[in-house]
């Protein structure tokens, strides 16, 4: 029987349903129990790396599957290689005229494997790698279009030279290479997931946003013309909220059912500015992750991150960073964590490991097998979540919208949003301006840039909102909005542009005093009519603002605070003003519905609902510092048992340094 996806079911069984639209028998395989979060690793084998194909050796496929699945792996991520699996060339005869496809000078087998100009040699290997996996429980997700791996293109002879994602040639063969793989091992039982391939939008720079989508469809549409009963998983890296770049969360989502990150912070912006376990570096893939999933509408999965190489992290920081991460991406409704990758690879004599330094020294285990720190985690957290006394974590509560607008850095302003609204003590969906609005009591525009940051349309609906009682907050950075001023009841004297920094001086709701100084492109010089000032400059000028509109609330910030955060290093650290007192202020009685809150700046928590008088609230600490805190639980509600961490000792609680607390509980 067929899971049919349903609108406005029960958030616990969303993931569930959203994740797999096949047979219910066969979902229940994937990972044991429903639903589970994904505990997995990218593989090539640890002999050859992307070399594997070529050479071949079953024993040791088998030696490391065996000691991957001892160590908590549950899934591997693993890539036949293109031109290895579809090894074409080309016969050209005078003039430059091409006589005929072949495997080196031979012409293609006249079977419909040969035709398709796919090779039954490495279909073979593959088979023998997907009964391996049967025999040692591991699941695969397969990456079909691997022409693109570890700073190398791998491309089949024949197409050597072409635009690998727009020639109408290599369309048609990846076409025929994908649906004879499909329908090769579609009944192996192994295999939960297709996937398009490694990270394909690096393979060839696309013009635009339609020729990135027609390379998805053609994939995608080889893809199912042959299995409907597994999801499609997008395995693009570095998506886009805005309509600039030619590869589109939208667009992914209307053609796959899982997207991907791969939240690594040497590649991605904002992301590097600190240490590998502190906060900023740690929460990116749940930022990212819950960016492309709120977005697209589909769920999403951290597909590769690790940490690259010695450079960037010694090994008791490593672990730290998977530990937390690994709490963190569950907690925050990812589908799983997969880390790159099984083995190190760093006697290999060939490309590209005898050039990308990055990508030799990024596996769980060594190449003479010995354990790294880094899969203790691993087998640690995987054993965890087996003996969770519930099948599926409910997604976490979210009382707010944050809406992504135009002309912005999307990405800048969602990272820095995210964690505002975290160390403040509440969660939010995202969406994108244009998006229909969700109902929530609360929206954010935050960091809101050009003369068309969101359509007039748009900013009536939302007007319209919060006339009837949710809450408005923006920030701004050099943008115009329509029938702005009257509902903030202030009139803007001049706009110029700003000489030096603006001074936020102001005290937030807790007592404490919130002073900075900040980057601002434009002085809004503001008569304040009947808006609440909560904050100013040096002069007196307005610089946060709460005015009442209808039932509702519009809170209004001069400048830019997110974007600016995102280029702070060290921003959200212990230490630093307490920025997010600004979205605590604006969620203050959200915040204050929680079942459990608590004030320090590295520790975040998110709440999940198992019923009306049962909750699960995860506490992460951040921070390599142990953390003591105060908690406080909402009247009538106490602590059943902790699931993962010490037992708070009456309101105090503490955090060991780059770790979790799991507690259940019940009213």
């Amino acid at each position: 029987m067929k899971i049919e996806f349903k609108k406005n079911i029960n958030s616990c069984i969303l993931i569930l349903l959203c994740i797999f639209s096949f047979k219910a028998s066969a979902q229940e395989q994937v990972f044991g129990k429903p639903g589970t979060f994904m505990v997995g690793c990218n593989y090539w084998a640890s002999h050859a790396g992307t070399h594997m194909w070529s050479n071949w050796r079953t024993e040791v496929i088998e030696a490391d599957f065996k000691q991957l699945a001892a160590n908590g792996i549950k899934v591997l991520r693993v890539f036949p290689l293109w031109p290895d699996f579809q090894p074409i060339n080309k016969i050209y005869t005078s003039g430059g005229d091409v006589k005929y496809i072949s495997f080196k000078d031979e012409s293609l087998p006249l079977t419909e494997v040969g035709q398709n100009g796919v090779s039954e040699q490495q279909l073979q290997h593959f088979e023998v790698l997907t009964n391996l996996a049967k025999k040692y429980k591991l699941k695969l997700v397969v990456g079909l279009i691997t022409g693109w791996m570890s700073g190398q293109l791998y491309v089949p002879p024949a197409l050597e030279g072409k635009n690998i994602l727009t020639d109408p040639e290599s369309l048609m063969w990846q076409q025929k290479f994908v649906t004879t793989f499909v329908k090769r091992f579609k009944d192996k039982t192994s295999i939960v997931a297709w996937d398009f391939g490694n990270e394909c939008n690096v393979i060839e720079n696309v013009k635009n946003p339609f020729q990135a989508y027609v390379w998805s469809s053609v994939i995608s549409g080889a893809i199912k013309s042959i299995d409907h009963s597994r999801p499609i998983v997008s395995g693009m890296h570095g998506l886009t909220a805005d309509e600039k770049g030619p590869w589109l969360i939208k667009d992914q989502a209307a053609l796959t059912d899982i997207l991907t990150t791969h939240p690594y912070s040497l590649w991605t912006p904002y992301a590097s500015q600190d240490p590998i376990n502190s906060l900023r570096t740690i929460i990116h893939a749940a930022a990212e992750t819950s960016m492309y999933s709120d977005v697209a509408g589909k769920p999403c999965l951290v597909e590769e991150t690790g940490v690259m190489g010695p450079m960037v992290g010694g090994e008791t920081e490593k672990v730290a960073f998977a530990r937390t991460a690994l709490f963190s991406n569950w907690a925050n409704d990812g589908l799983g964590t997969f880390w790159w990758c099984a083995y190190d690879q760093t006697k290999l004599p060939y490309a590209p490991y005898n050039y990308a330094s990055v990508e030799m020294e990024l596996g769980l285990i060594k190449e003479d097998r010995t354990l790294k720190p880094v899969l203790g985690e691993f087998k640690k957290f995987s054993k965890f979540i087996d003996q969770l006394p519930f099948q599926i974590l409910p997604s976490r509560k979210k009382e707010a919208v944050c809406i992504l607008s135009n002309n912005q850095d999307n990405w800048a302003v969602a990272y820095s949003s995210y964690i505002l609204a975290k160390q403040a003590g509440f969660d939010f969906s995202f969406q994108k301006a244009g998006q229909e609005l969700k109902d929530a009591p609360l929206y954010l525009l935050p960091s809101i840039k050009g003369i068309d940051a969101v359509y007039n349309d748009y900013w009536t609906k939302l007007l319209l909102k919060v006339s009837k009682g949710a809450t408005l907050y923006i920030s701004l950075d050099d943008a115009y909005l329509p029938s702005f001023t009257e509902p903030l009841g202030i009139e803007i004297a001049t706009n110029s542009k700003r000489a030096g920094l603006i001074n936020f001086i102001s005290k937030l709701p807790s007592g404490e005093n919130l002073n900075f100084s900040a980057s601002a492109e434009r002085r809004y010089q503001i008569k304040n009519k009947t808006a609440t000032l909560l904050a100013a400059e040096a002069d007196g000028n307005p610089s946060f603002l709460q005015a009442n509109y209808g039932k509702g609330k519009i809170y209004l910030l001069t400048f830019p605070l997110e974007l600016n955060l995102a280029k702070k290093p060290g921003a959200f650290d212990v230490g630093q003003p307490k920025y997010s007192g600004i979205y605590q202020t604006i969620a203050n009685s959200l915040i204050n519905e929680r079942i459990l809150t608590q004030q320090h700046q590295s520790v975040l928590t998110t709440e999940h609902s198992i019923s009306d008088s049962e909750k699960i609230v995860i506490l992460i600490n951040y921070n390599p510092l142990d953390a003591d805190t105060k908690i406080q639980l909402k009247t009538g509600w106490k602590i059943e048992s902790s699931l993962y961490g010490d037992l708070p000792n009456e309101n105090d609680a503490r955090l060991k340094g780059n770790d979790a607390l799991v507690l259940h509980l019940k009213k």
